[in-house]
């Protein structure tokens, strides 16, 4: 059983976290429920990420609790492996900060049926609040799904119609939106608008049966074709698609419009503040009436919308994700370069740096563009005190320290993150010959040049201050080699530790590394706004991805896709999911670079932002 963690002081502050504290001040309900519920035909991005921690993050603070419901009205477009990645990217994001608020169903349950009041009622209990541990119970859970309720929406629609406040409508999808209108415009009565309540409520049986085809009928709320707000306007509730359901299969050949399903799903689990975007100001008319129109007599759930959120040099439109996908310009969904959970994820960006972030974009009523360096730097900030260094050469360079004897080791001590309180510290092997960065020498220096050069000097971090005496080269003129002495009395210890020198490099011993791929990730967009482009695959930056065989100081060959590395000076890295199996000890033990396959590193973002003007 997990632990509730302690909430920090002060929590974050905003329109919506304070009308909540004044419903908690008045005890207006017994707990607080809010919801994420995504629609299973894309993967969770970015933007979905301040949703999540929103309604995560106001249930943890009043130990409340956070349905994930998956809004599946629409089989069309949806998919279990949807359903799985979302799944599993709500986890990750909330593990250890909000998991113990995560509320889940008994699985393959679905709304009871009770009496309040009189009244015939149906609701649909949680699990309970720590689902992350729900593989432990005697009872299995999962999430809830607008699918679990397509009976009792059933029900409630026929209440709409023998109530006179819905009916079945022949016109084509093409004539009903005609009909309704414009915003300066009103609509006008579809010839169906009369029908009796009899007639209706025969014609909707027939259509849940099966016997008409896609778009010949629909049922549609009785409000008001003059109505200013267009989603008054007789909206669809249902509409008939002959099409089978990953959840619920064959069964249905009738679904239910979003709208519909979002206010009765609230309903149906007893969520009391429902929390959408700016889109679905409009429709909180439409989410009242249907609420209002069905007497219902448990305390009914309310609409709160707040801006989403729009990051800079990024798309979050899941159909133009899809068109990455499908176009190759990605690997897919969980390419490091999508804005993806699963990307950013993959990536090697932590859970908490995606809360911090958005955290501190806040919660507001209005649209704007938070700059990408904001998020950039919050996953600098987040990796320099989680990630521990190591050294690592991109583009390397052989270096001859002409005065070790070859086959000796001098063991030099690197710090392993010195955010640490108490940084602790690994040897690493300074051998006869080793790898630079070729950034790091120039031939012909410019000025102010302090890396190494024909006749200077740096220091090789954590060893020794190193002379260049010769530089070789093959026939071509191309460098091969770089002749060097150390001056061993430098290093830790020596007589002339203090000695100083302008630059410091890093390096890996030639035979103490392993080879490695990494790849090179950059921003997916060449501009500020990609979404505004008429074609916005024309600004996709051809240099979002470089990748390059390097050379890793050997204590990496045990790295683990939850581990987070800083390799010095160059960037924050993560291991990769395509990475071979970890070598086996043995193979540990002899620090060769004949493991099997090349491990591959991915980098999570660099030091600095390259991209500042």
């Amino acid at each position: 059983m997990s632990v509730e963690p302690a909430i920090p002081s002060p929590v974050p502050s905003d329109f919506i976290r304070d009308i909540i504290a004044a419903d908690v001040a008045t005890n207006r309900y017994a707990k607080i429920v809010t919801r994420f519920p995504p629609e299973p035909n894309g993967y969770l991005h970015i933007g979905h990420a301040k949703s999540i921690c929103l309604n995560f993050g106001i249930a943890r603070e009043n130990h409340g609790q956070c349905n994930l419901r998956f809004d599946d009205t629409n089989p069309a477009k949806e998919e279990i492996a949807y359903v799985d990645s979302i799944t599993t990217d709500v986890q990750w994001l909330i593990s250890g900060w909000a998991d113990h608020c995560l509320g889940y169903k008994p699985k393959g349950a679905s709304p009871a049926l009770q009496t309040i009041d009189g009244k015939p009622d149906y609701f649909i209990a949680p699990v309970g609040l720590s689902t992350l541990n729900s593989q432990l119970s005697a009872s299995p859970s999962e999430p809830f799904s607008a699918s679990s309720y397509f009976d009792q929406l059933y029900e409630y629609a026929l209440i709409l119609i023998k109530k006179g406040k819905a009916y079945v409508c022949d016109l084509s999808p093409e004539d009903t939106d005609s009909y309704r209108g414009s915003p300066d415009k009103p609509g006008k009565d579809s010839p169906f608008r009369t029908r009796s309540v009899e007639e209706n409520l025969d014609l909707f049986t027939r259509m849940k049966a099966g016997e008409f085809p896609n778009g010949t009928r629909s049922l549609r709320a009785k409000i008001d074709m003059a109505a200013p707000n267009i989603w008054l306007r007789d909206p669809l509730l249902y509409r008939i698609r002959h099409t089978a359901h990953h959840h619920t299969g064959d069964k249905w050949c009738l679904y239910p419009l979003y709208d519909y399903a979002h206010c009765l799903s609230d309903y149906l689990e007893g969520i009391t503040h429902s929390i959408c975007t700016l889109e679905f100001v409009d429709h909180r008319p439409l989410y009242d009436w249907i609420l209002a129109n069905l007497d219902l007599p448990r305390a009914l759930p309310h609409q709160y919308e707040f801006a989403k959120l729009n990051l800079g040099y990024t798309i979050v439109s899941k159909r133009k994700l899809l068109q990455l996908v499908n176009e190759k310009l990605v690997t897919g969904w969980d390419d490091p370069r999508m804005p993806t959970l699963s990307g950013l994820r993959r990536r090697g960006i932590p859970a908490s740096a995606i809360r911090q972030f958005v955290t501190s974009v806040g919660v507001t009523k209005f649209d704007s563009l938070t700059e990408v360096a904001v998020f950039e730097n919050a996953v600098r900030t987040e990796l320099n005190g989680l990630a521990q260094r190591r050294l690592a050469v991109l583009k390397p360079i052989k270096l001859v320290l002409t005065n070790i004897p070859a086959g000796e080791i001098i063991e030099c001590t690197a710090t392993n993150n010195p955010q640490e309180e108490n940084p602790t510290t690994r040897p690493i092997a300074l051998t006869r010959e080793v790898f630079i960065e070729s950034d790091d020498f120039a031939e012909v220096p410019p000025p102010k040049y302090f890396r190494l050069k024909p006749g200077g000097e740096v220091r090789l971090k954590y060893a020794c201050i190193i002379k260049l005496d010769e530089i070789v080269k093959d026939a071509t003129g191309a460098v091969t080699e770089l002749r060097c002495t150390a001056d061993l009395t430098t290093r830790a210890g020596g007589i002339n530790v203090e000695k100083k020198v302008k630059g410091t490099i890093h390096w890996v011993s030639a035979t103490h590394c392993i080879d490695a791929e990494v790849r090179l990730y950059d921003r997916l967009f060449n501009v500020a706004e990609p979404a505004a482009e008429l074609d916005f695959l024309r600004v996709v930056n051809p240099k979002s991805l470089e990748v390059i065989t390097a050379k890793l100081e050997a204590s990496l060959a045990s790295a683990t896709p939850a581990d987070r590395f800083q390799f010095e000076r160059l960037g924050y890295f993560a291991l990769d999911k395509d990475s071979p199996l970890l070598p086996s000890a043995s193979q540990l033990s002899a620090l060769s670079s004949q493991f099997p396959g090349k491990l591959i590193f991915n980098r999570t973002i660099s030091l600095k932002d390259t991209w500042a003007k």
